[in-house]
């Protein structure tokens, strides 16, 4: 095992000692340490959108952190400990690369993703236990981002057949949806409002889909491509020595059109 990698894993250990050891340290358990699980992941998504090598190294060091955690816990509990954790990976990797492992050949891109997705079905069959997991949507972690749970969902109904083989009635459907939306808020009925901006969304994810685009990706750099234009807005309100509420829609207008000049390239 590596020097740093044994470092760690006595490090753990000792702030895990229920009597020398930390005392924020001990008392976590599974479900306390969750949210840290996710925040450390999200870090790790930030540094890698920032193209910064030296924090995302930092940053994967905090979540390998996590996993240290959680494996120390399970071998206190009796259940796994992190080697057992690194093994598991070991065999799934080499289960879900034949092409590599073994002598097999893909042909194509698609045959391979085929291959792969088998190869997870298969690992989900020999888990699952109840009929309900016996469904091709089982395992999809129901905590994910909604954009991402989405996406993941419709990938595995699209492996069985159940999509659009192109792409264009998928543009009808988003047309037909914006419709209900419409009638929908027609009607006042906030419940059916909710269903129809739901059912909105889920089919643009599917659009994304077929047009090759991560609908988390694009959403988030979207949503700092508006943050910085309304920050541009906000400077040009400043610079006319005004707030923002003591100008008229008009004039914001024509300060967010400037700002899509200005930052067009951004």
């Amino acid at each position: 095992m590596l020097k740093n990698t044994r470092n760690l894993l006595a490090i753990m250990a000792r702030l895990r000692h229920p009597e020398t050891g930390c005392a924020w340290d001990v008392k976590q358990d599974f479900t306390s340490l969750m949210p840290y699980v996710i925040e450390e992941a999200y870090e790790v998504a930030d540094a890698i959108e920032r193209n910064d090598p030296d924090d995302l190294r930092s940053e994967l060091g905090d979540l390998l952190l996590q996993v240290v955690f959680h494996s120390r816990i399970a071998e206190e509990l009796g259940l796994f400990d992190f080697e057992e954790v690194s093994g598991a990976i070991c065999e799934k990797l080499i289960h879900r690369h034949p092409q590599v492992f073994s002598d097999t050949v893909f042909n194509s891109d698609e045959e391979r993703h085929r291959a792969w997705e088998q190869a997870k079905a298969l690992e989900r069959q020999r888990k699952n236990k109840t009929v309900e997991q016996d469904s091709v949507l089982a395992g999809v972690a129901g905590n994910l981002p909604a954009l991402m749970e989405c996406e993941k969902i419709q990938d595995r109904a699209a492996n069985y057949g159940f999509d659009w083989s192109e792409v264009l009635p998928v543009f009808d459907k988003v047309r037909e949806e914006m419709e209900e939306v419409r009638e929908a808020w027609e009607s006042g009925d906030q419940a059916h409002i909710k269903e129809e901006i739901g059912d909105l969304l889920l089919v643009v994810v599917n659009l994304a889909r077929h047009l090759k685009v991560n609908p988390e990706i694009a959403l988030k750099e979207s949503t700092k491509k508006f943050s910085r234009r309304f920050q541009y807005v906000e400077r040009q309100a400043r610079a006319s020595d005004r707030d923002l509420r003591d100008c008229d829609l008009a004039e914001l207008d024509a300060f967010w059109n400037a700002a899509k000049k200005a930052l067009m390239k951004r």
